[in-house]
């Protein structure tokens, strides 16, 4: 029945990210929906990150498959205690196929390490799979149509923690407007799951002064993890 009604709820989104207007999804019904996922905490969903991205296929459910060279599926551990998400892939990413190995992806790394993991240790997706043109924000449509994918593949490694990089995979999660500035550095239940937002690397870049605020983040990632030992 679960399996029935988390179908039902991500074929909704889907249909509004492509703009139907003939079916009355609210945001109030989509977060009756959303309470399904808090039953997902007591057992693992029943499906593969293999078969998610079997069913993902060569997309072109939005515009972003036009112009990608390659889909950006994630990569890491399938049973990770911690999972990074992030916007979508860059350049390096689309012509890589992996997540975050460009400027951004180097520098994740470095955070990752700094933290005493290795990459292989944690898993790493994005909200969207495809790159946005120029690099541009994803659209409220595209990001809708995608969701659903990056939930099952949530679902599936059920991590205890979860660290969204930056506005877009923050919003996307926890279904609000509120700014990065005001949510970072401090935990949100996500389905059961503790989601702690952060910087992304890419706005790191650009504004290194910035960088330890998002050290003291992970110092507070870190002490959670320890505790949970």
């Amino acid at each position: 029945m679960n399996d029935l009604l988390l179908e039902i709820r991500n074929t909704l989104l889907m249909l509004k990210g492509m703009g139907v207007e003939q079916l009355s999804c609210s945001e109030d019904t989509l977060q009756k929906f959303d309470l399904l996922g808090n039953l997902q905490h007591a057992a693992k969903y029943d499906e593969s990150l293999d078969e998610i991205r079997a069913d993902i296929g060569e997309c072109t459910r939005c515009e972003l498959s036009r112009k990608r060279t390659k889909l950006v599926f994630g990569e890491g551990n399938p049973q990770a205690v911690l999972m990074f998400v992030g916007e979508g892939p860059g350049q390096d990413e689309d012509r890589t196929g992996r997540p975050f190995v460009g400027r951004s992806g180097q520098l994740l790394t470095k955070i990752i390490e700094a933290m005493q993991l290795k990459r292989e240790d944690v898993y790493i997706g994005n909200v969207v799979k495809c790159r946005p043109p120029g690099n541009r924000t994803p659209l409220p449509e595209e990001i809708e149509i995608c969701r659903p994918f990056l939930e099952r593949q949530i679902q599936v490694i059920h991590p205890r923690f979860l660290c969204t990089l930056g506005a877009v995979a923050t919003h996307a999660l926890l279904r609000t407007t509120e700014p990065i500035s005001r949510m970072r550095g401090k935990f949100y239940d996500y389905r059961g799951m503790r989601l702690l937002p952060t910087f992304h690397p890419s706005y790191l870049l650009k504004n290194p002064e910035k960088k330890r605020e998002t050290w003291e983040d992970m110092k507070r990632l870190m002490a959670a993890m320890a505790d949970h030992r």
